[in-house]
């Protein structure tokens, strides 16, 4: 024990020694993730606005009211056109979409919410290469049209009252949660993959093998080795979310039990993956390359970045197979969402379990010589 303690020792020593990585490691997540969580926030000056040109060469009472419902829409930057200035603005780029309300709109409208046959065709030209700004003016355009042509034939029957349903009534949602979720996951995994480029270069070195010359046993070596790995990953995660907690105002708003559980799961699966890494890669250059892709596309399928629900139905659920997500899901159900000590039970336990299978295949194929 004196030998396991020790050599844990050294390596927090060697890590936490080196400011301008400790630096690094707590400070890109910080800042990545505020930009994440001040990007995706309901903030009262909105996301900014999309420059839509509208043209319209029906002119009557219905398409008046339409364009007067989107002038007061918050995510357009409407500008009224000619059909043609209209389209040389979308080719130049300068708008992202133009819509064009057609002749005879406000006099077929009506009537084709009872019948197929004679529909307005509205035009609508998009930037090809914006096609999240394409959705976006799909979308609205359709609830604005649904919604002036109902008003202009018959009143709607009911009224709508919206809720956010986060952790508690009238607490709105805190978007910070979720990004220092995301990546923290991310940057505490980048600091495995230094664990375990670290054990390859060691090996480079010869130092293994000098140490397998002691008197310490194979569990002593590695074990050692991992749990220095997870007592930084939560070091590093206890200063990333306080700073969320001090400055963004992030919140514990479930179980905290469950919030250490998920971080406790989360920092052994990081000293495993960076383990397991070293016991697969060959060398340090081309295993390092290797493994920042792999973690990459793990924290994408863990929605770190953007929400899963955008991904195709196949990539969301590969995603549920994805420790990433595990951890993601585990860190924003005891935040934001306000869930309790139950719903840290899945993510940790399998977190957990990928912990066990990343420590088996790595002892197992661990080289103590290269």
């Amino acid at each position: 024990m004196n030998a396991f303690l020790q050599l844990m020792r050294t390596d927090l020593l060697l890590y936490f020694s080196n400011r301008r990585a400790v630096l690094m490691s707590v400070a890109a997540p910080i800042l990545i993730a505020s930009f994440f969580g001040y990007l995706f926030s309901d903030r009262d000056s909105g996301p900014s606005a999309i420059p839509v040109a509208l043209v319209d060469l029906d002119h009557s009472a219905l398409s008046g009211k339409l364009i007067t419902a989107m002038r007061t829409e918050k995510l357009f930057d409407l500008h009224l056109t000619n059909e043609t200035e209209g389209l040389t603005l979308v080719r130049a780029g300068t708008v992202k979409a133009t819509v064009i309300i057609p002749a005879g709109y406000g006099r077929q409208a009506g009537m084709a919410l009872f019948s197929a046959r004679d529909k307005p065709e509205l035009q609508l030209h998009y930037d090809p290469s914006q096609s999240a700004a394409l959705q976006a003016v799909r979308g609205v355009l359709a609830q604005h049209v649904m919604q002036t042509v109902s008003e202009d034939v018959f009143s709607l029957p009911y009224t709508l009252q919206e809720h956010a349903a986060s952790a508690r009534s009238g607490t709105p949602y805190n978007s910070f949660a979720h990004s220092f979720a995301g990546m923290s996951v991310q940057f505490v995994l980048f600091m495995g993959i230094d664990i375990g480029i670290g054990l390859l270069t060691m090996r480079r070195l010869g130092l293994w093998r000098r140490l397998r010359a002691a008197p310490l046993s194979k569990a002593t070596l590695l074990g050692s080795r991992v749990a220095s790995c997870a007592l930084t990953a939560l070091v590093l995660l206890t200063i990333i979310y306080a700073f969320a907690m001090v400055v963004f105002k992030v919140r514990i708003e479930g179980s905290l039990l469950g919030f250490i559980a998920v971080c406790l799961a989360f920092a052994l699966l990081t000293a495993t993956f960076g383990l397991l890494i070293a016991s697969l890669g060959k060398t340090p250059e081309a295993t390092r390359g290797l493994a920042i892709v792999v973690t990459l596309l793990l924290v994408m399928l863990g929605g770190a970045w953007v929400p899963s629900f955008v991904f195709p139905e196949w990539m969301q659920r590969i995603a549920q197979f994805t420790p990433t997500r595990w951890a993601v899901d585990g860190l924003d159900a005891v935040t934001w969402r306000g869930q309790g000590l139950a719903a840290a039970y899945a993510p940790v336990g399998l977190m957990l379990a990928a912990a066990v299978l990343f420590a088996l295949i790595a002892i197992w194929r661990f080289d103590w010589e290269e």
